[in-house]
């Protein structure tokens, strides 16, 4: 099991590795760092830098952990992306469905992909489907997911990038928002937090503040662990109804 720092989940599982950029969210991807990284180290995992990559080795890493955990699938990747072997994506979600002492977080940017693979193939009940909406731009990819029968549905802001404006949150279980960290970083501001944060609370969807990143509420540049992760001087990290923390 590996653990991560990812404050809104216990542990990570990457079955594959690699993607490409599709939105303004993927500019400063941290995955594409790291994974360029775990190359020059000679990591042979990523003997291919950060193309995409299909790990089989890595399947029953799940299945070896019997204490129950939250784990974010793909962490390094997207689980619906374009050269992903149908064979081997029904692979990933019979393991899920073999673990159920475990919950599972899928998070896509190519949520009509997910769309499609699950109009024909079950929601496992352990499987959390989410998508990422980090500009007004894509919006469109909320409805995606909507109806969609599972048990979680969720939303990750992050990096929030400008103003979503009105959200129908119709469906939605779980947002999750946050600003972007590293030396390329975008500014996020206030106002576009608490307005998502007034229609969750509005629409009764649990809202999860994950950190502010490189710039404060101020808009001033500081560390990423001085900017914190308190919104309007509050904790903010709520989770989907009926689901207990266990500490996270």
């Amino acid at each position: 099991m590996k653990k991560t720092k990812i404050e809104w989940t216990e542990s990570v599982w990457n079955p594959t590795i690699g993607c490409n950029k599709v939105s303004n969210g993927c500019k400063n991807c941290y995955a594409e760092v790291m994974a360029k990284r775990l190359q020059a180290m000679g990591n042979p995992d990523y003997k291919n830098g950060f193309a995409f990559t299909m790990l089989p080795h890595r399947l029953d890493e799940p299945k070896k952990n019997k204490k129950p955990t939250l784990y974010f699938v793909n962490s390094m990747s997207d689980l619906f992306h374009e050269k992903m072997d149908i064979a081997f994506l029904d692979q990933v979600m019979q393991v899920i469905t073999d673990t159920p002492q475990h919950q599972y977080q899928i998070l896509t940017k190519r949520p009509k992909r997910m769309r499609e693979y699950f109009l024909s193939h079950p929601i496992p009940q352990n499987a959390w489907l989410g998508t990422t909406v980090e500009s007004s731009k894509v919006k469109h990819r909320i409805k995606e997911i909507t109806d969609l029968p599972a048990k979680v549905k969720w939303l990750s802001c992050e990096p929030l990038l400008d103003d979503l404006g009105n959200l129908d949150l119709d469906g939605i279980d779980w947002v999750i928002v946050g600003g972007e960290s590293g030396n390329n970083a975008r500014a996020m501001q206030e106002q576009w937090v608490l307005n998502i944060q007034k229609q969750c609370q509005d629409q009764k969807v649990a809202f999860f503040f994950k950190q502010w990143g490189a710039y404060g509420s101020d808009g001033k540049r500081r560390s990423k662990k001085e900017n914190g992760s308190l919104f309007q001087g509050k904790e903010m990290k709520e989770y989907p109804k009926d689901f207990k923390r266990r500490g996270l």
